[in-house]
């Protein structure tokens, strides 16, 4: 079994300048090495579940260790207590979508008391968390209705024009996900998205795109039934 000390060892020699630029383009900030991601996949197939050093990789506060780490975390031992530590200490949209995606996405059960909470914050970074979390959600949960979805649409529609930058392309995202349910929330989805109009996102100097929602739901349903599994979500970052 690998060591904390190991692997960090084993990040900074696969890191490279190259890729420390990239990451930086797409906003990560503070230490990283620059490890490419199948490297980090690699090292995931390869370490398999360990959540003690997941734990421990994210408290390093290096990038690559902390994308590291939601690979190989264990969701059914990832508390929300624990989660919201370590929402709290991610401040790019990269470690946010590694963090909703891989680890509180994938608990069961799901963590809806954080899409509650991080949704309704005013902070940048906590309601990317809580709308992308609900975004990654929205495609399997069957824990709520139509009713509660169309709450969120309207929710979307009000905020999403005065939200801030990151939290808007996960607004749409959370959008296209609900519109992707079932044929009535893709009606009102498309609505909404009708009624916004184009989501204007600074994805700074990336080639990143942000989705036309109406569009990327009609695109849903015209390949269900041609695909196995549910429609991806937009990722950037």
């Amino acid at each position: 079994m690998a060591t904390y000390d190991e692997v960090m060892d084993e990040l900074r020699a696969a890191g490279t300048a190259q890729n420390v630029k990239i990451y930086r383009r797409h906003g990560v900030t503070g230490d990283l090495f620059g490890v490419s991601y199948a490297t980090l996949n690699a090292l995931k197939k390869r370490l398999k579940t360990d959540h003690d050093l997941a734990t421990a990789l994210w408290a390093s506060g290096n990038h690559d260790a902390r994308v590291l780490a939601t690979l190989i975390a264990d969701p059914a031992r990832a508390a929300p207590d624990e989660l919201e530590a370590w929402r709290a200490g991610a401040d790019n949209p990269v470690e946010i979508t590694a963090l909703t995606r891989n680890v509180a996405g994938r608990r069961k059960p799901p963590p809806w008391e954080l899409v509650e909470r991080w949704t309704a914050s005013d902070e940048e970074w906590t309601a990317t968390a809580g709308w992308d979390l609900l975004a990654v959600l929205a495609v399997t949960d069957t824990a709520h209705d139509d009713a509660y979805y169309a709450a969120r649409l309207a929710e979307i529609e009000a905020r999403l024009p005065g939200s801030a930058n990151r939290v808007r392309y996960e607004m749409n995202n959370a959008l296209i996900a609900i519109g992707g349910r079932n044929p009535a929330l893709a009606a009102a989805a498309t609505a909404a998205a009708g009624r916004i109009g184009p989501v204007e996102v600074d994805h700074g100097e990336t080639g990143c795109k942000t989705p036309e929602a109406g569009a990327y739901i009609a695109r849903i349903w015209a390949r269900k039934g041609r695909a196995a599994g549910p429609p991806g979500l937009s990722r950037c970052g």
